[in-house]
């Protein structure tokens, strides 16, 4: 448990982002007896879609409704959750100070960062408003609600094949819209061509709805497409600035689709005593992944904790002990003050001028 208990503002750790990866990190760490604070600005990633698909024993639950159980389980730990958005975080002796816009300050031994990532859409008339709901990026979030129905994939980059070939799993009804991504290479064509993908030419301008339902698409030529779900790649954007005053900066993702901060397996960056969990750290993650990842590095940073209340707790065992009295060396001292030149063999049991055996 923290021995900075008596100050509020003073824990174990504070966690940066209260999604998935966050409060799984936060639960983690609670249930170690480690204090920590959550702050997050409750603006979850998929605050729009209708429910979490894939998530054991929850799939279907509304992202608002996980969140809120997420929070109940970490205040049951001990863990407190504020709600407020952290604006910096920056090293303090040997530990940090988050500072959030509503004006707290927090020092921490350790930092989760947890923070996610932000979707950097397509600029195309009526598309934001639809993104998680008939909108969608990820056939395995959102594959299931609309299978067997038409489904456009818009392509923007070189994923965009990939995607119209997963979405053909669900649906074979699947039109891919060449839009910006540039020519296909032709074994790209063949592909499309052997799965039954219709590709069509030209810029998409705008979403077609009725009845708050997505319709078709329109084309800059003017051309309408019927749809009833529109798959397109975001760019994935680690939203990293409060790593900023640390250092930490985010990369490029190896395939091109958006940046992530680098960390090891368990989500140890190149900054000591900072953590990263989720999207921020990779943003393939779906809601599963992100919080396994939390679980992750809250277990490698408790036990890092571990190891430095350990040493801590050694170097006073040291520092206030008296010189150890029960030595080899300490014996041999003691012997050579109390008996001098008596102290080997048995000259110190035979009588001053006694005559010597042997």
């Amino acid at each position: 448990m923290t021995e900075n208990a008596k100050n509020p503002s003073d824990v174990d750790v504070v966690v940066v982002g209260g999604g998935a990866a966050g409060l799984s990190g936060a639960v983690t760490l609670a249930r170690s007896r480690r204090s920590v604070v959550v702050v997050d600005s409750g603006e979850p990633r998929n605050g729009p879609a209708s429910g979490v698909h894939g998530l054991l024993s929850r799939d279907g639950i509304a992202p608002g409704e996980l969140l809120r159980t997420g929070r109940e389980e970490v205040t049951a730990y001990g863990g407190r959750v504020i709600d407020d958005r952290a604006v910096s975080a920056a090293r303090d002796g040997d530990g940090f100070v988050v500072v959030t816009a509503g004006g707290r300050r927090f020092r921490a031994r350790r930092l989760l960062v947890a923070t996610g990532l932000v979707d950097r859409l397509p600029e195309i008339d009526g598309l934001r408003e639809r993104w998680g709901r008939d909108v969608l990026h990820c056939p395995y979030c959102h594959g299931w609600e609309v299978r067997d129905r038409p489904v456009g994939v818009l392509a923007t980059g070189p994923a965009a094949v990939h995607q119209a070939l997963l979405f053909r799993q669900l649906s074979d009804r699947v039109t891919l819209f060449r839009h910006t991504g540039g020519d296909l290479a032709e074994d790209d064509w063949e592909r499309l061509a052997a799965r039954g993908i219709a590709v069509v030419d030209g810029e998409v301008a705008a979403l077609e709805v009725e009845n708050d339902r997505l319709v078709g698409v329109r084309l800059t030529s003017g051309t309408r497409v019927p749809l009833a779900a529109l798959a397109v790649t975001p760019r994935l954007e680690a939203r990293d600035d409060v790593l900023a005053g640390l250092g930490l900066t985010a990369a490029e993702h190896p395939s091109a689709i958006g940046d992530q901060v680098g960390a090891d397996v368990t989500g140890r960056t190149a900054v000591p005593g900072v953590w990263v969990a989720g999207n921020v750290a990779d943003v393939t993650d779906g809601v599963v992944g992100a919080a396994a990842a939390g679980v992750r590095a809250a277990a490698a940073l408790n036990a890092d904790l571990v190891a430095a209340d350990t040493a801590a707790a050694l170097a006073r065992r040291r520092a206030g002990r008296p010189t150890a009295a029960f030595t080899p060396e300490a014996e041999a001292a003691l012997c050579g003050r109390v008996l001098g030149d008596r102290r080997h063999g048995l000259d110190g049991t035979v009588p001053s001028g006694a005559p010597r055996q042997g």
